[in-house]
């Protein structure tokens, strides 16, 4: 017991001095870090702060160095009624100070804290002197009060040289913006400005107006009323929606966007030009700016534009039902065509080929072709008698080759000097039918698959915008731009919708030919046969769906239109006018027309260069677009000219050369023809060295140019023709001829007056921006969507009904040009 007790009085012993040693330890490291302390707070240097008082609408000069800091002391009495806020703004301005040792100011409120610096540095390459700030307000639900706040502005400098200063600060009265106020101010690189507005009762959205004579570019910002406000050209994009200016800019701004019904609009000039222009930047720079809000028509009020635009083209769909039972239901046999008796007595000899007088192409009258009919009898009664006196030499008659293959084999009957549309309509109508139908079949499947990724794009673009706020990535007429849902021009998108509507009157149309068609050949097959032009209708088909595909992918356009998606708006504009084109060749040359995987690998090219032209349009890109646009215009005319006899290969050129040798001075086989031929290539290679000498911006609408002129050309000259050959143009086909060039022209006349352009940056194609002119709703280029699918439906029925008249004409009647 004695040596347990032992043992545990000596551990105890241990701890008990462990213990002191841990103590005195801590004692004296606290003595030392006191020692250090107090050394170190001997040796730093001393800084004595000068506060001041300070009055609003004084100027105060003072002067700072390392050491010496200045704090001035402002009282702010923020007060607000009947919606209405002031703010404070700060100046301060420096001569002395040097870009190693600047002047540090720094601004502290209740809730935020604002810096910057003399001189300021921007892109680290543009110095200030000069900085204007404005505080945002501490209020910001803008509650009817009478607050007091003290406002610490802080001078100070590392520099060892006393630099001088002045500092001015004033409540800003006019900080509120009221609808249909005019503001005018100033700002510069290092003074931006911003001001609050506030949704009054029963207004849901405005349109912020910023102009400007000055090329300066700056930002025009819309953010919620939160502090701190970002109002520098670093930060300005951190929040709400922006837009770049030069002379004009416009937000449009809806009341739900904003939980307390109030934003402010932000307006920073920038440092350079870059962002607008390539134009460098030019000091020094400062811009005046007036800042206007317009209240817009809420989404509410859409539905009168919309009715009315839908009302509009409902009427086609009555007009068309009227006509149709003027012309058609009030017949006897319900529009069904049918041959007289005398009609199916006179087709009985249709296979004996007489050119009427004065036709296409003719060079000899009636009475030499009856003399030459004549001979050629007279020809064969003198072998049968001469057969009959010499029965050692006598011939069976089946040994004499009478040509009859000239009317069986293609490759002769086209080299006859006369053709008519029952030499190039040989082939069955079944097998047509089939190689026409795969246009319509084939323009579904790629309208399905060329659709689809357009809308998926499009929608990522709104997306990006609405999560970004930049305004830039689209190219809307911001000042006619009414936002409905997730889209933010609903106007330009809603316009297209007469597009859609008409091509499908139209398809309804073609149906309804079709199916009368196919009763009247039912009642007489001979019709199918022998009379009038051949009847396809599967690129009239085709047609109207190019025009629907042309709706909806230029409203997909317009939901963001920009560089990179310009091709949807006009990919099936280039379809419609080479469909267009095939049709009118198709009319009287049915069976040598081009296959349907031929013609769309053909305007998959031509849409190919588009993009090419667009996104390098460079000068060696247009020298080798236009030897490619006068070699294929050379190439397609030498194939129609000859009706495909010609084999395209690398002999054509040689083949060419000896033919313009040997015949170049004698009259041609088929002289209108000739002409057409003659004044295409003469405008195509026009169109050719223009775009070489001047190289136009907009290469799109230049492609699109070319098409749609050699179009209008094709249609003329079929026309004309069709009145040389003495053939009669109808009522109803003149009647849309008038309306569809009336409305083309006015049309085109809202086309050219360009509200936006992608060709140039943003701010720069806003200038171009203009209000809505109709129904405060649809601007320009809404009207030109309406006026051109007018036309375009208008040129459609043309092609649909122009050679009406030819219904009971004999095929071998109807000359092909």
């Amino acid at each position: 017991m004695a040596g347990l007790f032992g043992s545990h009085l000596c551990l105890a012993m241990i701890t008990c001095t462990l213990l002191q040693l841990v103590c005195a330890n801590a004692a004296v490291n606290f003595m030392g870090s006191g020692l250090m302390d107090e050394a170190s707070a001997g040796n730093s240097p001393k800084v004595n702060v000068t506060t001041i008082t300070a009055n609003f609408s004084h100027e105060y000069t003072g002067k700072v160095k390392q050491g010496v800091d200045i704090l001035y002391v402002f009282t702010y009495r923020e007060i607000h009624v009947a919606n209405k806020t002031t703010a404070v703004r700060v100046q301060v301005t420096s001569e002395d100070a040097q870009k190693d040792f600047p002047l540090l100011f720094v601004v502290r409120q209740q809730k935020s804290i604002l810096s910057w610096q003399i001189p300021m540095w921007l892109e680290y390459t543009y110095d200030y002197y000069k900085v204007s700030r404005t505080l945002c307000p501490e209020d910001g639900n803008m509650s009817i009060s009478s607050q007091s706040h003290l406002i610490y502005v802080d001078v100070s400098s590392m520099t060892k040289e006393w630099t001088e200063y002045t500092l001015l600060a004033w409540p800003v009265d006019s900080f509120q913006l009221e609808e249909h106020e005019s503001k005018v101010f100033s700002v510069t690189p290092s003074e931006p400005s911003f001001f609050r507005y506030t949704f009054p009762d029963g207004v849901d959205s405005l349109v912020v107006l910023a102009s400007s004579d000055s090329p300066h570019c700056a930002i025009l910002s819309v953010q919620d009323t939160k502090c701190p406000v970002f109002e520098m050209d670093n930060n300005v994009k951190f929040r709400g929606m922006y837009q770049t200016m030069t002379t004009k800019a416009a937000i449009t701004v809806k009341r739900s966007d904003f939980s307390t019904a109030s934003f402010f609009v932000v307006l920073v000039l920038q440092a350079n030009n870059r962002d607008c222009t390539t134009i460098e930047s030019i000091l020094p720079r400062v811009k005046n700016i007036t800042l206007t809000t317009k209240k817009t028509m809420p989404a509410s009020e859409y539905v009168t534009a919309i009715v009315i635009a839908v009302v509009v083209f409902a009427g086609f769909y009555m007009a068309a039902v009227l006509i149709a039972c003027f012309y058609h239901i009030c017949d006897k046999n319900w529009g069904i065509p049918d041959l007289s008796e005398a009609e199916r007595n006179d087709g009985e000899t249709w296979v004996i080929t007489r050119p009427r007088e004065h036709s296409y192409g003719s060079i000899h009258d009636e009475t030499i072709r009856q003399r030459e009919l004549g001979e050629l009898s007279n020809a064969e009664t003198s072998a049968t008698a001469v057969g009959e006196s010499d029965s050692s030499d006598s011939l069976d008659t089946t040994d004499i080759d009478l040509l009859h293959d000239a009317d069986e084999e293609k490759e002769v009957v086209r080299t006859k000097t006369f053709l008519y549309v029952a030499d190039l309509a040989r082939k069955s109508r079944k097998s047509l039918a089939k190689r026409y139908k795969l246009y319509h079949w084939n323009l579904v499947t790629i309208a399905i698959f060329y659709g689809l990724p357009v809308v998926q794009l499009v929608i990522t673009y709104q997306q990006v915008l609405h999560l970004t706020g930049d305004e830039d990535i689209c190219y809307y007429n911001f000042e006619c731009a009414h936002p409905l849902g997730v889209l933010s021009a609903f106007n330009n998108v809603f316009s297209n919708i007469g597009y859609v509507l008409l091509g499908i009157l139209f398809l309804i149309l073609v149906w309804r030919r079709d199916l009368i068609h196919r009763k009247a050949v039912q009642r007489q097959d001979r019709l199918e046969k022998y009379y009038g032009i051949p009847q396809h209708f599967g690129l009239f088909y085709a047609m109207g769906w190019a025009l629907c595909m042309e709706g909806l992918m230029s409203a997909c356009y317009h939901v963001c239109p920009n560089y990179s998606n310009f091709q949807f708006d006009t990919s099936f504009m280039y379809v419609i006018a080479c469909l267009d084109m095939l049709k009118i060749y198709q009319i009287r040359h049915p069976d040598i027309n081009a296959k349907a995987h031929a013609a769309y690998l053909a305007m998959a090219l031509i849409i190919f260069i588009a993009v090419i032209g667009v996104v390098y349009g460079t000068k060696y890109f247009w020298i080798v677009f236009a030897v490619l646009h006068i070699s294929s215009t050379f190439l397609l005319s030498v194939q129609i000219y000859y009706m495909g006899r010609w084999k395209l290969n690398l002999g054509i050129f040689k083949r060419t050369f000896l033919l313009l040798r040997t015949d170049c001075c004698s009259r041609p086989m088929y002289p209108g023809r000739m002409a057409l031929i003659c004044l295409v290539n003469f405008l195509n290679w026009g169109l050719a060295i223009y775009g070489v000498l001047t190289k136009p911006e907009d290469f799109a609408s230049y492609l699109l140019a070319i098409l749609i002129v050699n179009l209008m050309l094709y249609v003329a000259f079929y026309i004309v023709m069709k009145l040389v050959s003495k053939e009669k143009i109808m009522l109803l086909p003149l009647m849309f001829i008038i309306l569809s060039a009336v409305l083309m022209g006015f049309a085109l006349w809202f086309f050219l007056n360009h509200l936006t352009s992608w060709n140039l940056t943003p701010a720069k194609s806003r200038e171009q921006n203009q209000p809505c002119i109709l129904m405060d709703f649809y601007d320009s280029h809404d009207v030109w969507h309406f006026l051109s699918a007018m036309s375009l439906f208008f040129s459609f029925m043309i092609l649909l009904t122009l050679d009406d008249d030819l219904t009971f004409t004999r095929r071998d009647r109807i000359p092909v040009f």
